[in-house]
């Protein structure tokens, strides 16, 4: 296990040092450390949400310490665990994206891993539903697409579609069989667990605040830790991996100057979503679907559409909408859309439902590349050698389909580093 160093200073001189930290920059205060009261690690793992939390699960596995960091209070208590939990075959991105590329590496992975850890999922399947011609044009070319990339799918006819599904109105429908649904805090459980069966540490209420690249080699990190006796620390990595999530942009910009371009290139996008569940009131009316179902999405996938999910219990919930904001600690569910427009919004495929039947559920924000209205962006995952700084890897722009991606990431990144 990796102990975490909280040493008192030693001299009077130091002992004033410390005195003035809090009035002094954290990019100072990490400069004050002297290299016997730092924490060594191998790898050190910003972000403990599920991204986070499968690299260090992988890196665990080769010799040297790991540590994983997370700001929160908890593992997963942002993007990882605000979402339509939801495995996704991988049909909608490019064919040559990362998107597609470890979202299809990352399904076979997953369902692999919940099998043998027993994470409760279903593979139900999902259906991408059109609502006219131009609409069911799109399903045929995606359909092309997906035998493209040996993701299977078939169209259902329309008769078949109403016997399979009698509530859900479709003009043509796009059955996708490896879809599933899964609990993503049971997941993340597993994989905290996993990793520290392995040797490596999660330090939870513990915020990065300044990143140094080191003289001698690896990176000098200074955290908060909310400890009041010692509220900061150093840690000196040898590689770093910023899976900060929400935050990615800030974490890779600490090690830049104000003009380099990783300010404008790493930049994110918030976009939040509402998530609404059915109320089953005893005037609303009774719904049994079997599987997902989802609208055709915008041209540029900005969104997947405000579709249907499943709990792992079988209850149903429709989400996200979508809504661009500066800010990314926003969760609360009032504004956005009118609860009329997104009850109008489902009705295109389910018609018996109505504003009356829905109740706010929770929210989610997803950190986006793509600029609102702008064209696709994929994945960032990148070992930055070229720019100066070996052994530390960016994620950046990590959404959806990245909970799906997770273990293929985490191998990814491990072969970037070794």
């Amino acid at each position: 296990m990796i102990r975490l160093l909280k040493t008192r200073p030693r001299t009077v001189a130091t002992l004033l040092l410390w005195q003035r930290q809090y009035a002094v920059s954290a990019a100072e205060r990490l400069g004050s450390y002297a290299s016997e009261d730092m924490t060594n690690v191998d790898h050190l793992v910003i972000g403990g949400g599920v991204v986070g939390l499968a690299i260090g699960r992988q890196l665990a596995a080769r010799q040297g310490s790991t540590l994983v960091v997370e700001k929160n209070r908890g593992f997963g208590m942002e993007t990882s665990s605000r979402n339509s939990e939801v495995i996704h075959a991988g049909i909608y991105y490019p064919k040559t994206s990362l998107r597609t590329r470890l979202c299809i590496e990352g399904k076979h992975m997953l369902y692999t891993y919940c099998q043998k850890h027993s994470v409760p999922f279903k593979r139900i399947g999902k259906w991408v539903v059109a609502q006219n011609d131009e609409q069911a044009e799109y399903l045929r070319q995606l359909a092309v697409h997906c035998a493209d990339v040996d993701v299977p799918v078939h169209m259902v006819g329309q008769k078949q579609a109403k016997h399979d599904e009698p509530f859900v109105q479709a003009h043509a429908v796009l059955a996708s069989p490896t879809t599933g649904i899964i609990d993503s805090h049971g997941l993340m459980s597993t994989l905290h667990q996993d990793l520290t069966e392995r040797g490596a540490d999660l330090a939870l209420g513990t915020e990065v605040q300044a990143i140094h690249r080191d003289n001698t080699g690896g990176y000098r990190v200074l955290v908060a830790t909310g400890d009041s006796d010692m509220p900061h620390m150093a840690v000196r990595a040898a590689t770093v991996v910023n899976a900060a999530g929400l935050w990615a942009d800030r974490i890779a910009c600490m090690l830049v100057p104000d003009d380099h371009e990783w300010h404008s290139k790493y930049k994110l996008h918030f976009a939040k979503g509402r998530y609404y569940l059915h109320t089953n009131s005893s005037d609303s009316p009774s719904i049994r679907v079997q599987r997902l179902i989802y609208p055709v999405p915008d041209k540029q996938i900005t969104s997947l559409g405000t579709h249907l999910t499943l709990d792992m219990g079988g209850a149903i919930r429709f989400g996200p909408d979508l809504e661009w904001m500066s800010s990314n600690t926003d969760y609360a569910t009032d504004g956005g859309e009118p609860i009329k427009n997104v009850a109008a919004a489902i009705a295109e495929y389910l018609p018996m439902i109505q504003a009356k039947d829905l109740a706010p559920g929770y929210t989610g924000i997803r950190p986006k590349l793509q600029l609102p209205g702008g064209v696709f962006r994929d994945f960032v995952i990148k070992e930055e050698s070229d720019a100066g700084f070996p052994g530390f890897v960016n994620l950046v722009g990590i959404e959806s389909p990245g909970l799906t991606s997770s273990l293929a990431m985490a191998q990814m990144v491990d072969r970037l580093l070794h």
